[in-house]
């Protein structure tokens, strides 16, 4: 064989077996010696290719790609630093559990370390932030070779896909020629077998009955409460409802965990992290036991009245093998399918919680909520009305991608009896700003409809994602709440001090129009001014398609005003409640 056609045979096994392990997306920037890898991702009938020149926005939106299907997408990038561009969202991957499978070009050895332009040491360069790291061998199209190069793509999309999922790093050192030869019909058929190389089984673990039992022993009959944070498993809302309605145990539902939907029982809360900043709800309401599945949740009020109770036997349940306790409060990790659990403790309660537990929850949330909705009355544009203004305006089953600092807390503090199934998300691995317009625009490939709450500073940190709604016409409405600087600040202690210092190290207001950046990516900008303009502006992005950017212009200092208002009117309806009725569980 010609060198290019050993290569083609190469890098054709080994996309190949991607493909026939489930991989459909790749993500690829631009560069020389990813060449090989970047033409045969391309030409491969089973995958599609979305180009992104910035790699760190292609890191993001390969990320939300595969944060929206669930299965691993791949990463391509030339050798040097486009490769270190990868680590934000290498890094969000790890923590949020996300299947990403990273293809790094590299200079073959005898290029290494004597001052080759751009050659960096890319061995383990992603350290523990990746499930799995191999450096892949020099192109060859031996038998041995093919087989080795197969069996690597399947384990490491297995590997990605397991639990719990993540990301894996593959470095391929290539030498010139980079050009493969594809003009073959079977150039990535050399060394294949009928299905998948290697056949990967996972099964999900199955808590033995033995377990469901004791479990459900230590919560029958016990003032308990079921905790869910952020997950995407479709089926365990419906699980942990049933598991509600055996143990009598309030649902502590987070926005990202998908219980807050169209016909939520009443056991479903959404409003704790309102009526839980109340002193006399924290002291009153002491639980015996407390579940919990899913990530942390996005409350914080929440994670400190938990750790008020760090004596109190606090289960984590977790599909993976990860550790998700930052609190230190867990009694026990059960590494366990959560939906079969949930289930099987539900079958085995022999005694519900005291009735007036839960009526108590019940009341409170019902309270908070109604106090919270009342938001939506405001006539003047305000952060809190952003929410429950989408959620009219969204389809079913339409996206509401959000941003961290404060639109994930709006979101936790605002999205409220939905009425309508939305599925919501947000990068909370690593709770940063950075990339949340890639992610949100790679999320976006998997449904219809898709909106992004962001606010102003995250936008500007990922300008250069948009580039990708451009380049592939995609559909996404992104609602830009402009205060002007960094909202969540105003709620710290930082705020308290000098304010001229406060605002240029913290509040950070950068006066920017994004406008002209949004035409330049080819989008439609509309700047509103009354919630009437928001509801048009929006609904004709949903009908037209297309990219648009609705900005939302509110100020920082009402913002906080709104937020601790709402938050005093809950905590003197809770402390009225507690005054009139007491806390009687029995």
């Amino acid at each position: 064989m010609s060198g290019d056609q050993t290569l083609a045979a190469y890098v054709g096994a080994f996309v190949d077996e991607l493909a026939k392990s489930g991989l459909r997306h790749a993500v690829v920037s631009p560069g020389s010696r990813s060449t090989p890898l970047a033409l045969a991702l391309e030409a491969h009938p089973d995958l599609r290719v979305w180009l992104h020149v910035d790699e760190r926005s292609a890191g993001y939106f390969a990320l939300g790609l595969a944060k929206a299907e669930g299965k691993p997408a791949a990463l391509l990038c030339t050798s040097g630093t486009a490769a270190a561009n990868y680590f934000p969202a290498v890094v969000e991957a790890k923590l949020a559990r996300v299947p990403l499978v990273v293809l790094t070009a590299d200079r073959p050895h005898e290029l290494r370390d004597v001052g080759a332009p751009q050659a960096i040491d890319q061995l383990g360069m992603f350290g523990t932030h990746v499930k799995w790291f191999t450096e892949m061998a020099i192109p060859d199209a031996g038998v041995s070779l093919l087989r080795y190069i197969r069996a690597t793509a399947c384990r490491a999309v297995a590997v990605a896909g397991g639990g719990p999922m993540g990301p894996v790093h593959l470095n391929f050192p290539f030498r010139e020629p980079l050009v493969p030869d594809l003009s073959s019909p079977d150039w990535y058929q050399k060394g294949e077998r009928a299905a998948a190389y290697i056949q990967v089984v996972e099964e999900p673990r199955q808590v033995s009955r033995k377990e469901a039992n004791r479990l459900a022993e230590v919560c029958s009959g016990k003032r308990g409460l079921i905790v869910c944070g952020p997950q995407d498993d479709p089926q365990l809302p419906d699980a942990l409802e049933e598991l509600a309605g055996a143990t009598g145990f309030p649902v502590l539902a987070d926005p990202l965990s998908g219980l807050r939907r169209a016909g939520q029982g009443e056991a479903v809360l959404d409003g704790y992290d309102a009526f839980l900043r109340a002193p006399e709800a924290r002291t009153s309401l002491v639980p015996e036991v407390v579940l919990r599945f899913g990530a942390m949740p996005v409350s914080k009020t929440l994670t400190q009245y938990l750790t008020a109770y760090a004596e109190v036997p606090q289960m984590v349940v977790d599909s993976g093998e990860g550790w998700r306790d930052p609190a230190l409060v867990a009694a026990g990790m059960i590494y366990a399918d959560p939906v079969s659990l949930a289930r099987k403790v539900a079958a085995a309660i022999k005694e519900p919680a005291p009735d007036a537990w839960f009526r108590t929850w019940r009341k409170l949330n019902q309270s908070a909520r109604e106090t919270m909705e009342r938001e939506r009355e405001r006539e003047e544009l305000s952060e809190g009305r952003v929410i429950p203004e989408l959620v009219d305006l969204l389809p079913e089953g339409s996206l509401l991608f959000v941003g961290n600092s404060m639109p994930v807390r709006d979101l936790d503090s605002f999205f409220l009896r939905p009425g309508k199934t939305l599925r919501t998300l947000a990068n909370r691995g690593a709770n940063g700003i950075d990339g949340v317009v890639s992610t949100a625009l790679g999320a976006s490939v998997a449904h219809d409809r898709t909106v992004l709450v962001v606010g102003d500073l995250s936008f500007y940190h990922d300008l250069n994602g948009l580039l990708a709604a451009k380049l592939h016409r995609l559909d996404v409405t992104v609602v830009v709440i402009h205060n002007d600087g960094g909202g969540i600040f105003s709620y710290l202690p930082q705020a308290q001090g000098d304010p001229g210092s406060f605002e240029r190290l913290f509040g950070t207001p950068i006066g920017l129009d994004y406008e002209p950046a949004v035409r330049m990516f080819g989008g439609v900008f509309s700047r509103v001014e009354s919630w009437g303009a928001f509801r048009e502006a929006v609904g004709r992005s949903l009908e037209q398609g297309g990219f648009h950017v609705v900005e939302v212009p509110t100020d920082r200092a009402a913002n906080v005003t709104m937020h601790r208002e709402r938050w005093d009117q809950v905590a003197a309806d809770v402390g009225r409640f507690f005054r009139e009725e007491g806390s009687r569980w029995s």
